[in-house]
């Protein structure tokens, strides 16, 4: 099994080409050799059943993998919004089931006015208390924590993998843009990203690390972290060439979504064909 690549959401190219629906994705991927979309749920959920239904009925026909993001503003940090925060997950989580897909990326949250241990451990009540939720509902979806891209926000590579460590249930999502931007231009040779890998396989160990969720992108940043994601070949790192060899030599299976911003679909492609030359 090799690692798959998608988009989250639909490139200008998909709409220029004609296509309106989100249900005609899954046609077009298959034509440009593509594995995967992430279905963002960025600010809420307001799709209807039967849409879903009929996402993941196109999906399958194609052999694409539906994978969704929660909402963005989430916040497991802020005890007073706990019930809230688990109905956004559990409400990703029932339509991502309709559209067929398994895997569920979740953004922890935010440390605001609180002291950041006290916003973790408020974290990690949150997402165990979210997790049996889904179990209750009987729900076979997994959830994926993403590393963030600013110091205020709740995410970066220990937090999550400490995360990762306190339940089994719980995997990471990699935004490899985000980690170069939180630690000011960190990815910059091979051995930045052989780093990374290993912090992660040391940690939660080889078999959970290999199933791992990646979101990838160019990435602008400031003084203080992420900015806006950017798309390929407009200068801005990290470069996935230093990657791709990594993820196919260390046996990487899970799913990579590129967030290029308008031209995810085009730079998903270069990627999958970079990471294909790697097994050359």
């Amino acid at each position: 099994m090799s690692l798959k690549f998608g988009v989250s959401g639909n490139s200008d190219s998909f709409y220029q080409e004609g296509n309106k629906r989100t249900v005609e994705a899954f046609a077009w991927l298959k034509d440009r050799e593509l594995d995967a979309f992430e279905y963002p749920f960025g600010r809420g959920v307001s799709m209807s059943d039967e849409t879903a239904k009929e996402i993941g009925k196109e999906a399958k026909k194609h052999s694409i993998i539906v994978t969704a993001h929660a909402p963005y503003y989430i916040n497991f940090a802020d005890p007073q919004r706990l019930e809230q925060n688990i109905a956004y997950c559990l409400q990703s989580a029932k339509a991502l089931n309709l559209m067929g897909g398994k895997r569920l990326v979740v953004h922890v949250g935010g440390q605001k006015k609180l002291n950041r241990e006290v916003a973790l451990k408020n974290c990690k009540a949150g997402l165990y208390h979210m997790l049996n939720i889904l179990e209750e509902e009987k729900l076979p979806v997994t959830c994926f924590i993403e590393t963030m891209g600013k110091p205020g926000q709740i995410g970066n590579l220990d937090e999550i993998l400490m995360f990762c460590r306190s339940d089994e249930r719980l995997y990471p999502c990699i935004d490899f843009a985000h980690i170069h931007a939180l630690n000011q231009g960190s990815l910059n040779s091979e051995d930045d990203f052989l780093q990374v890998l290993l912090q992660v396989e040391d940690s939660i160990g080889m078999d959970k690390a290999k199933q791992m969720h990646i979101h990838f992108s160019a990435i602008e940043y400031g003084a203080k972290g992420e900015i806006r994601h950017r798309i390929f070949g407009e200068g801005f790192g990290p470069d996935f060439f230093l990657l791709a060899p990594l993820l196919y030599q260390r046996g990487y299976e899970g799913v990579l979504i590129c967030e290029s911003r308008g031209t995810q679909a085009e730079d998903a492609q270069t990627m999958k064909e970079r990471y294909i030359l790697s097994k050359i």
